[in-house]
């Protein structure tokens, strides 16, 4: 096997000097860098990553903690995670809490042994989750926290636009199906949605309480959504939507004629659902790789690990409306 003390010996510099050409290249004279590169490739030099990492105390690896993989919004959030880890030349373990938020700090703990920092998204516990980070490098996704930094999607302008698109429609009593009691991201659906309400006069908005955020939630909704008389639901997210959706077509409910169905996020689910939901679209795959950016910014001025607040910011991804078959102006009597 080629050593980097062989390919040191033939380039005729030193094993740091060959070191720093393949690591920072910038830092060594082009002449320099050109000699090695060519010895590296006339011998098959291969760097052992392994050994780098252990000698620089990281592992490079980063760790992902979600709510709930099944859910397409945070498939989507793990692919756009590992697609930048990997041109960063980084692994990522990705550990689901199964929304279960007494069992998300006892991942957390185990991910901050295994890896060089944690992406904790849309956590629903973050004040345990906290306590067990012990200073760890760490990015929230769709959650703030004052000493760390965040990535997040306005949702409060998403449920803004959302009303303001079924406004100008005719709806004036429109109802909300919510999520987890936990969840940061229904609480800011919310506060939109309270905006959204005292912007215009002689609307209502019909809040039904928390719901599972899976289509299971969305059907148990269903008949409250009925019974409530609003001409619009909107819920939170497009798997509860798709729930609504079933159980009003069993309900012989024309969607949109008699009532308009909107969902949340744009995954997948809103194109094949029947009919189309109007959603709002997020950036997830961007929000996943915008928490590995904002990670090796982190890891590059900061090494080790420690507590990271005066390297804290937090970044806002925008939405946008996705108009599509489920909603319509109201059936007038």
């Amino acid at each position: 096997m080629v050593t980097l003390h062989d390919v040191a010996r033939a380039a005729g510099v030193s094993i740091s000097t060959v070191s720093r050409a393949l690591s920072a290249p910038d830092k060594v004279a082009e002449a320099t860098r050109r000699r090695v590169t060519a010895v590296v490739q006339e011998l098959g030099y291969t760097p052992n990553r392994a050994a780098s990492l252990l000698r620089s105390g990281r592992t490079g690896s980063v760790g992902l903690v979600v709510p709930d993989l099944e859910n397409p919004y945070f498939a989507s959030l793990a692919k756009g995670v590992q697609s930048r880890a990997q041109e960063a030349g980084m692994s990522v373990l990705i550990a689901d809490s199964d929304e279960n938020p007494w069992h998300e700090p006892e991942l957390l703990s185990q991910l901050v042994q295994q890896t060089d920092g944690v992406l904790l998204a849309a956590p629903r516990d973050l004040a345990a989750d906290f306590g067990v980070m012990d200073g760890t490098p760490a990015i929230l996704i769709n959650a703030e926290h004052p000493d760390l930094a965040s990535v997040s999607v306005d949702y409060k302008e998403a449920m803004v636009r959302a009303v303001a698109h079924l406004r100008a429609l005719g709806h004036t009593r429109i109802a909300y199906v919510g999520g987890p009691t936990r969840s940061r991201s229904d609480g800011q659906r919310r506060a939109g949605l309270k905006l959204a309400g005292d912007q215009y006069d002689g609307l209502e908005i019909l809040d039904l309480g928390a719901f599972s955020p899976k289509v299971e939630g969305g059907e148990a909704a269903a008949d409250l959504a009925l019974g409530s008389g609003a001409t619009a639901t909107i819920a939170y997210n497009d798997l509860v939507a798709v729930g609504l959706l079933r159980i009003l077509a069993r309900r012989g409910v024309d969607v949109p004629a008699q009532m308009s169905v909107m969902g949340c996020d744009d995954t997948l689910a809103s194109q094949l659902a029947t009919p189309a939901l109007t959603t709002m679209y997020v950036d997830i795959r961007g929000a996943g790789e915008a928490a590995v950016n904002m990670f090796l910014e982190l890891s590059g001025r900061t090494p080790g690990k420690g507590r990271v607040s005066d390297l804290a910011e937090h970044r806002t991804l925008p939405v946008q409306l996705v108009v599509r078959d489920s909603t319509a102006a109201p059936r007038r009597a």
